[in-house]
């Protein structure tokens, strides 16, 4: 009884309005779809920006955007591995500030800088064991766990920091961290390494099919066997060690360490997912979308900052972009813009087929 049954969906979906393939390949037709979204508004945004500006174009304000683009990449390709399993991490800007003053005074009390990247990764990835161990053994709601964290590690940063700031004078460190090599700037080149290593490591590990199944179904991963706990676990973990890698590019940017940096770096991660294709409900996306998501925010940004616009119209100019990418990214939010869209239109078939009833009438 069940066979002919799936036969007729099956046969009806193919003759029916949707035409795409199924199965896998269907996953492969949405993630190319997904692609090409992003690649287009990604030059759209390019010609708008060379249209407003004659400066967006050049070498200098382009390596800029790259730069600044680097950070906000890399927190999101940890962000992207927390909003996959269906929970999110708003301690990321914080963990950034906490590895930043952690690494800035290790290096000024003469530790060895490879060992004080060691203690500022470290630091950023006990954070994210410790929201891991609240939200999968304490039953605590990410949001609620990953937004006291926020408070928890910014009250740190400035609890351990000297002074206003912490300054930082290793040559190593700013060579690694704000560097250049053979030209392309090291920020640059560590968040295209993360991105596919992550990338890779989500596509092909069993580590990564995981995380997608717990954002898909979280029950039924659990009753298939899968260690859904320790996944968590390592998801929250990465998200954070990564926020601490961002922290130190950001202190060497900056030559200082301080409790202040990173504000607003956990929305901005947040935006780069979502802009991506990414559901914030889990089970979809992948990295480099996210990334490529963060570029067109960082280009957005510097075209407003071009022009002269101020910081509060920026905010809002990125909460519509968010809205937006919502809403043409999610299969919901496609499916309100169609049932928007065939309302509009009924209303306006209604409305002219009625108007020459009324006139004779």
């Amino acid at each position: 009884m069940s066979a002919p049954t799936s036969t007729a969906v099956t046969q009806s979906e193919h003759s029916g309005g949707d035409r795409r393939p199924p199965g896998r390949v269907r996953t492969l037709w949405d993630a190319l779809g997904t692609k090409a979204y992003l690649f287009s508004v990604g030059a759209l945004v390019v010609l708008a920006g060379w249209g407003l500006s004659p400066y967006f174009l050049t070498s200098r304000n382009l390596v800029a955007v790259l730069i600044t683009a680097s950070v906000v990449s890399i927190l999101a390709v940890g962000q992207f591995m927390v909003i996959v399993t269906g929970g999110i991490d708003l301690s990321v800007g914080s963990v950034a500030a906490l590895s930043s003053v952690v690494s800035a005074l290790a290096l000024q009390n003469g530790v060895p800088m490879v060992l004080a990247v060691v203690i500022g990764l470290v630091v950023g990835g006990v954070v994210g064991l410790f929201n891991g161990i609240l939200i999968v053994y304490g039953g605590i709601t990410p949001f609620i766990v990953t937004l006291a964290m926020l408070s928890v590690a910014r009250g740190l940063a400035y609890l351990i920091q000297t002074g206003r700031f912490v300054p930082i004078e290793n040559d190593s460190f700013m060579s690694v961290f704000n560097g250049d090599v053979a030209g392309v700037p090291s920020p640059v080149l560590i968040a295209l390494v993360v991105t596919v290593v992550a990338a890779g490591a989500l596509a092909l590990m069993p580590f990564g099919r995981r995380l997608y199944a717990i954002g898909s179904n979280p029950e039924a991963a659990r009753l298939s066997g899968l260690p859904v706990r320790r996944d968590v676990l390592r998801a929250y973990f990465l998200s954070s060690t990564l926020a601490g890698l961002g922290g130190m590019m950001i202190a060497a940017q900056l030559t200082e360490g301080s409790a202040i940096i990173g504000n607003e770096y956990e929305l901005n991660s947040i935006a780069a997912v979502v802009v991506g294709g990414a559901s914030l409900f889990g089970g979809s996306g992948d990295p480099i979308s996210a990334v490529v998501g963060g570029l067109i925010i960082a280009m957005i940004l510097n075209i407003m900052d071009l022009l002269g616009v101020q910081a509060q119209t920026q905010l809002i100019v990125k909460g519509a972009v968010i809205v937006l990418a919502v809403l043409f990214t999610t299969g919901r939010g496609r499916e309100g813009i169609r049932r928007l869209w065939t309302l509009v239109r009924g209303r306006r078939t209604a409305h002219s087929q009625g108007e020459p009833a009324g006139e004779s009438a």
